[in-house]
């Protein structure tokens, strides 16, 4: 029989029960047949914390003039992000670099043209919906690299753990189908086993848009994320 659900249905004495046991794991003894279910739940939450990567790509002849341009616009993407209301604690300093620029000729060593540096922030809030107008003033501050935003639920658990009741729900559901399939009834629980666990994120930056208008602004869908519990759960049938 082909099943989706991962199914096992093995009559077992109470002997052989404990003689499967893994070492160092303590198993009760049981008599009858017992069948392991798969299961996930599932529920969905709108994001409520966005996370952008922004920076600055500055060229230059020296790498001490690389580095001072890109302090200085830096500085203005920094303080474009304070006017916007971003709270210190929310950014953070994601990369810094600074590399050689060259220039290849055949049959000739390379040649350093100039430097590039490089600064790059994270950004992190709470209200989705400004994200857009974020970018915006990102890019007028100066910011030539952007990345994001990446959309993800701030706090998972309370969803986890109604993810983790509809879970059980369905293996018991599957339980019972297959052991009236069976002629058989649901006894009891002997183990819940969590099997894996997705929160929701971060999920792949949201692609955004900007209209080619004088007055258009970058506008941001949050969607809704996913979040789900797997769990394998071990019936005793009779």
């Amino acid at each position: 029989m082909r099943m989706s659900t991962f199914l096992a249905l093995l009559a077992l004495t109470p002997a052989a029960a404990f003689a499967q046991a893994e070492p160092g794991v303590q198993m009760v003894p049981v008599a009858g047949t017992v069948l392991d279910v798969s299961a996930q739940g599932r529920v969905s939450r709108v994001p409520d914390v966005a996370t952008i990567r922004a920076g600055v790509v500055t060229q230059a002849v020296t790498a001490a003039a690389a580095l001072a341009d890109q302090a200085s616009a830096m500085s203005r993407v920094l303080a474009a992000l304070r006017r916007a209301g971003v709270q210190p604690r929310d950014i953070a300093t994601a990369n810094v670099g600074l590399s050689p620029q060259y220039r290849y000729v055949e049959n000739q060593p390379p040649q350093i043209t100039g430097y590039q540096a490089t600064n790059t922030v994270a950004i992190r809030f709470r209200d989705v919906a400004r994200a857009g107008g974020i970018l915006d003033a990102l890019v007028a501050a100066g910011a030539n690299q952007i990345d994001g935003p990446s959309l993800t639920v701030d706090q998972p658990d309370a969803a986890l753990d109604e993810a983790r009741t509809e879970a059980i729900k369905i293996a018991r559901a599957r339980a019972e189908l297959y052991a009236q399939a069976a002629g058989l009834r649901v006894r009891r629980i002997i183990s819940i086993a969590e099997a894996g666990v997705s929160s929701g994120g971060p999920r792949p930056p949201v692609v955004y848009a900007r209209i080619a208008a004088a007055d258009a602004r970058t506008e941001i869908a949050a969607g809704e994320a996913e979040l789900s519990v797997s769990v394998q759960v071990r019936f005793l049938l009779d």
